[in-house]
């Protein structure tokens, strides 16, 4: 009788409008891609970029670690940053659980348009891709802040502050370093900090349990960094803190 009035007083909320509570979606990982947009990426470098994302989620190496967790889905977040205040949802939470679902969400960061082009707070990314996880309408034992840039914070607070606030809240903060040659560029001790930039990142960014950096050695290798970092990070793959991987 007790689970008959139950439902009774369910099924009359329900005809009325009142919104009943549902329990979140459960899903294997919530993943952020928190992408460096700042001016040292020009729109050629930019596209490379968005190229290389679109692909990746679409990946077949990719698809099938996403098939490999308990629950066969992860829950994706494109967010662009760049200097300080700038920080823009760039591709609210989806689900990802299988071919059709990761297209979609490649032709969605094909067609947005380019946020930022400021400077560089590695820190203002990290803080705003946090928000967008403790927003998250759905549940998963894994909270993922991945990381791209091409160059060292030089806006905002600072960054190890950020990491070590993210990682105090359960968040692993992974890092894809790309790589540039200062010969060329205006500003070569912000692209090529001394004792390089993947070491910037092991010091600086990255952080929690398992937490790495990626290496491409330059935006022509991003794409296939990109399916490598992502694989790792959907499948768990164990790996000690500061541990570098390359893409050439």
């Amino acid at each position: 009788m007790r689970s008959l009035r139950c439902l009774t007083v369910l099924f009359a909320l329900i005809l009325v409008g009142v919104p009943v509570a549902r329990a979140e979606e459960e899903v294997d990982l919530l993943l952020v891609l928190a992408v460096d947009v700042s001016r040292s990426i020009d729109q050629p470098k930019f596209m490379l970029q968005r190229d290389g994302y679109a692909a990746a989620v679409s990946n077949p190496g990719v698809l099938e670690a996403i098939r490999s967790g308990p629950h066969q889905k992860i829950a994706l977040n494109f967010v662009e940053w760049s200097g300080f205040g700038a920080q823009k949802l760039v591709i609210d939470w989806a689900v990802i659980d299988g071919a059709n679902a990761a297209r979609r969400f490649g032709d969605q960061i094909i067609e947005a348009p380019r946020s930022f082009a400021d400077r560089t707070s590695i820190s203002g990314g990290i803080e705003f891709a946090s928000a967008q996880l403790a927003r998250s309408p759905f549940r998963a034992p894994r909270h993922i802040i991945d990381v791209s840039g091409d160059g060292t914070n030089n806006a905002g607070r600072d960054v190890g502050g950020a990491r070590d606030e993210a990682v105090a809240k359960g968040i692993i903060v992974n890092g894809l370093v790309i790589l540039s040659d200062g010969q060329v560029l205006f500003n070569a001790e912000h692209t090529n900090p001394p004792g390089g930039l993947e070491k910037y990142y092991r010091d600086n960014v990255i952080g929690g349990p398992g937490a790495f950096v990626m290496v491409a050695e330059d935006f022509n290798a991003f794409g296939k960094a990109i399916v490598k970092k992502l694989i790792a990070e959907i499948a768990a793959v164990a790996s000690p803190r500061g541990r570098t991987a390359w893409a050439q």
